[in-house]
């Protein structure tokens, strides 16, 4: 019966939750088992893997969003580096979970659902000047998160494609810095 009940309770949890509670199950599982996966997870990379993964679904949404929405081309341009760059870095993502036996989220949290939401519901400049901050705010995030699992996380693998990502999410963080302030 307690299968049945936390199962229809990890459907109503919003994606991110559900996959870390999975996650958490499976942490606990092996942890009380004496055979191991090949590379096993610690509750802090799947945490960044799973926000990781979040945050780079919610850039290739918002992206897309901003290469039909935006009026001015930077803005657009940012769109498309946003949607080439982030899905690379997915990929990467689903790779090391996937060898970590660690679930990610089959969608964006609701956090980032409303925020795909509020900024599409924006038009013309409104639109580019809501794009641009929304992405300085979330680069700042990011850099933020990646700099901690760093520190956190004891898979170095995880902390190589930390290191090697952190530089590029830095310069996203330089053009959208520099395009919101020549918005007009």
């Amino acid at each position: 019966m307690s299968l049945v009940t936390w199962a229809c309770d990890n459907e109503a949890k919003d994606p991110v939750e559900k996959a870390d509670s999975i996650n958490e199950a499976k942490i606990e599982k092996v942890d009380s088992q004496s055979t191991q996966p090949t590379v096993q997870a610690d509750e802090n990379t799947a945490s960044f893997l799973v926000k990781a993964a979040n945050g780079g679904m919610t850039e290739v949404q918002l992206g897309e969003i901003a290469q039909q929405k935006a009026t001015n081309q930077k803005v657009k341009d940012f769109g498309s580096m946003m949607v080439h760059d982030h899905s690379a870095a997915n990929e990467k993502v689903k790779a090391l979970a996937a060898q970590r036996n660690v679930t990610l989220p089959a969608a964006v949290s609701e956090e980032s659902q409303k925020d795909i939401k509020d900024c599409s519901a924006k038009t013309g400049k409104d639109f580019d000047k809501a794009y641009m901050t929304a992405m300085v705010k979330k680069h700042e995030a990011t850099i933020d998160m990646f700099e901690k699992a760093a520190n956190d996380s004891k898979d170095s693998d995880v902390k190589t494609f930390i290191n090697n990502t952190l530089p590029k999410v830095r310069e996203h963080l330089d053009s959208a810095k520099a395009i919101r302030k020549n918005l007009k």
